[in-house]
């Protein structure tokens, strides 16, 4: 019988070692795998290479796991935003290597990763500081540069809900970079809101089949959600935000 479900994260993120490259599923609040990272700290693997599309914000989850100094580099789109602190402070002190890609290369270099693309090649960064080092080539009149894939050893990803088999469904832009990942790193450990039986999920719904997967564990419904609904004016561990409403909102795409 395949079961691929843990008991709680802390058994989830076993065995991740020191000096392990991690892919982590972004867009903040929506996507990142707040109770795997935070399982990632308590385990006390340090020397990673994060693999994000930002390099977290405020002091939870990803910011914190820079803050407790267990990321010596990260490669990701977008580092900064205005309460990235421990990012800043860390790439300032020089305990922190950044690799910047763009947004659109980043997705194709894990995709490719996980497609088993050796390289190819992206007009984007064309004539930027991004671009030196790397093969130029022209094709077609227009310029392109040699990209390489991202693998990663594990990759911490949110998913809605998942069976026991692994295969999981995710919600709205939660979904990102997930189903990605989920290809590209050599363990696959995804966080869900709860674990349902076999044959609940709908086949033509479930984005990253199990075979990607390798640990599933349950962390209980998301605190900004009332009923399915977005709940807007809290922060990651669901505290009001201030100024904010923390009515329930019909806006429930986020």
């Amino acid at each position: 019988m395949i079961d691929k479900t843990v008991s709680d994260p802390i058994a989830a993120v076993a065995g991740i070692a020191d000096g392990a490259t991690v892919m982590v599923g972004g867009f903040g609040r929506a996507g990142q795998p707040i109770e795997l990272i935070d399982a990632l700290i308590e385990v006390g693997a340090s020397g990673l290479t994060i693999v994000s599309n930002n390099a977290g914000g405020g002091d939870a989850g990803l910011a914190r796991l820079i803050a407790e100094g267990r990321v010596s580099r990260i490669i990701c789109s977008f580092p900064r935003q205005t309460d990235s602190w421990h990012f800043d402070r860390a790439y300032r002190e020089g305990r922190l290597e950044l690799e910047l890609v763009p947004q659109g290369n980043l997705a194709e270099r894990i995709r490719a990763a996980g497609a088993g693309i050796g390289a190819f090649y992206s007009p984007t960064a064309v004539g930027t500081p991004l671009a030196e080092g790397k093969e130029h080539r022209e094709i077609n009149g227009r310029t392109y540069l040699l990209e390489h894939p991202i693998p990663a050893d594990v990759a911490l990803i949110s998913g809605l809900r998942a069976d026991r088999w692994g295969n999981v469904v995710y919600r709205k832009t939660s979904r990102n970079f997930g189903p990605i990942m989920a290809t590209a790193a050599r363990t696959t450990i995804v966080q869900v809101d709860e674990v349902v039986p076999l044959g609940t999920l709908d086949p033509e719904a479930i984005v990253t089949p199990g075979i990607f997967v390798d640990r599933v564990v349950a962390v209980g419904g998301r605190r900004w959600l009332h009923n399915g609904d977005f709940v807007g004016g809290v922060d990651l561990h669901g505290e009001p935000l201030a100024g904010a409403t923390a009515a329930p909102s019909a806006g429930g795409d986020r």
